[in-house]
């Protein structure tokens, strides 16, 4: 396997690749000297999300991947207290108070003649929604598992949507400073519960107090551990030690030296060698082995990703009604908005939509449409670094921008300079808790509606407005997302709210061939019928046992379990 510069280099010339191992030009951008045209500034994006099981230490890889290509300056806030507990990607006033992420963040960094574009994604599962729409802009994706806990529910399910999807999976094994499981048990675990070639780049030398560092398995050269000082920044990565040379594996003990050796030779020759082709078709993960906390493996890990991350590939649509693949080669300006995020700011009580650049090479006050032909001038778009933006002049093919608007974007919709192209796949999930919503002050109901119709827009939760009857039921993933509700009605509207059992358990959409079929059903079951924030009609069901019941007795009904916009 060619060392991953060379390969980096003949996938992409604009790549520049590393200096020594310890130097701290790591952490400085070297500026793009190629032509912008939009097919070599494609070339140099890799656009990724970060997906993970609580807990299993994604926000704080995020944040050392953000230290790592000089986008901040100081890492470690997510370990602190109080105020101090927040991290560039967590910016809600819930999550730094919880500690989790709740909403999907988007970071945008420049290292060694790439552009990084990074999807921070939610891993709770009650904000799963979140997170699946996110994919739906990433080129690929970082697997983030606990060293001592391996594949976790959230895990699997996050992995299935990547499946689907075909994006390419890069592993990050977490937490070695820790004790961990044997790495390989690990990998057989990856293997067998996500049918998936393993193919380790690193080998660790052993774990917990006994930690040592890594071995690197094509180059055999040892990257030693070293416990980074209390308040102590940047990276605690000593020069490489390559096999030969008088210190290979200086300070490491007997039993762990001989334990590596045995170990990584056995490694060697059990698991798949990497093949670029494999990972991109989603038959093979390379693997990483480090500790985001104490900063080590994460420059290693940003090498692979240079290398062997996908630059933004084909975007399945529709153009004029035909079914085609847009590559990021073509002329037009084309993309998707794949959230939408209110108040990020709230002294400008904003909304912003955020759209991923698919062809094209955007600028400045550009006109776009979408696929009803309404014309949308985009004056003030933003790059982003989580919560902080800035005014972006231009953006290319992998890209995300966020554009203001005042209502007048959806999650799903798509924008090009001609208004032909339609690109499909944003899911809307079924709710899996339904409830009433109402406000203490009467006065305020009108503002209510607004308020849950904006919140419904962004996707925060699901709002279904009853054929017959004024109030509005809210649907949810999660027990947590009706707290981020509360928590964004009180911040943001001023409204005091409560949330009242529904007598529904479930929602379904439903459609049919037939128009005439779909109307004779809809008032027949009209009590029970209502219509989502786009207008589509929804049967809500008092149990599950009832939607079957119902299905069963309407055979010409389709009752969907997920929307694609």
């Amino acid at each position: 396997m060619p060392h991953c510069d060379d390969l980096a280099y003949r996938l992409n010339p604009c790549y520049q690749p590393r200096s020594e191992p310890n130097s701290n030009r790591h952490l400085k951008p070297i500026p793009n000297t190629c032509m912008s045209d939009p097919a070599t500034e494609a070339a140099r994006r890799r656009t990724f999300a970060i997906i993970s099981h609580p807990d299993a230490g994604k926000t704080t890889l995020t944040e050392s991947l953000l230290l790592a290509g000089g986008a901040i300056h100081l890492a470690g806030a997510v370990a602190a207290r109080g105020e101090a507990r927040r991290t560039r990607s967590d910016w809600m006033k819930i999550e730094r108070e919880r500690g989790i992420s709740v909403s999907s963040s988007v970071m945008m960094f420049e290292h060694r003649g790439l552009v990084f574009n990074l999807l921070d994604t939610p891993g709770h599962e009650d904000f799963s929604e979140d997170t699946y729409r996110t994919l739906t802009a990433a080129d690929s994706a970082v697997m983030v598992l606990d060293a001592a806990k391996g594949i976790e529910p959230q895990t699997l399910k996050l992995f299935e949507v990547c499946r689907l999807r075909d994006i390419p999976i890069t592993t990050f094994i977490n937490k070695m400073d820790r004790e961990a499981l044997d790495p390989f048990a690990l990998l057989d675990e990856i293997h067998a519960k996500l049918a998936m070639d393993t193919a380790p780049i690193y080998w660790p030398a052993a774990s917990g107090q006994r930690f040592a560092g890594m071995l690197d398995l094509e180059a055999d050269e040892f990257v030693p551990f070293r416990r980074l000082e209390a308040g102590e920044s940047g990276f605690a990565n000593l020069e490489r030690q390559q096999r030969g040379d008088g210190d290979f594996l200086d300070g490491v003990s007997p039993e762990v030296r001989s334990e590596l050796e045995e170990t990584a030779e056995l490694a060697r020759e059990g698991f798949p060698k990497f093949d670029l082709k494999s990972f991109r078709e989603g038959h093979l993960t390379p693997v990483y082995f480090g500790s985001a906390l104490r900063r080590f493996g994460i420059l290693e890990l940003l090498e692979g990703l240079a290398a062997y991350a996908p630059a933004p590939r084909e975007q399945h649509a529709s153009i004029k009604g035909v079914e085609t693949d847009v590559s990021a080669a073509r002329d037009e300006v084309t993309g998707f908005v794949f959230k939408i995020q209110a108040n990020m700011d709230p002294k400008h009580r904003d909304r912003v939509g955020f759209f991923r650049v698919c062809s094209g090479r955007f600028r400045r006050g550009m006109t776009l449409k979408t696929a009803a032909g309404k014309p949308l001038n985009v004056h003030n778009p933003m790059m982003f670094m989580a919560q902080e933006r800035e005014i972006a002049d231009e953006a290319y093919p992998g890209d995300v921008i966020g554009i203001p608007s005042h209502g007048g974007l959806r999650v799903g919709d798509s924008l090009s300079q001609s208004g032909d192209v339609v690109f499909r796949g944003i899911p809307n999930f079924a709710p899996e808790i339904l409830k009433r919503v109402r406000v203490r002050d009467p006065l305020k109901q009108k503002h209510l509606r607004r308020a849950l119709e904006s919140l419904g827009e962004e996707g925060v939760t699901q709002v279904f407005k009853p054929m017959i009857g004024a109030d509005l039921v809210v649907g949810a993933v999660g027990a947590l997302q009706f707290d981020v509700l509360d928590e964004r009605m009180k911040a943001e509207y001023g409204l005091d709210v409560l949330f009242e059992p529904s007598p529904y358990q479930a929602a379904r959409w439903v459609s049919a061939d037939s128009r005439a079929d779909l109307e004779a059903f809809i008032e027949k079951s009209i009590s029970q019928m209502a219509e989502d924030i786009d207008g589509a009609p929804v049967f809500l069901g008092k149990s599950a046992w009832e939607i079957g019941y119902v299905r069963e007795k309407n055979p010409k009904i389709r009752f969907g379990d997920v929307k694609e916009r």
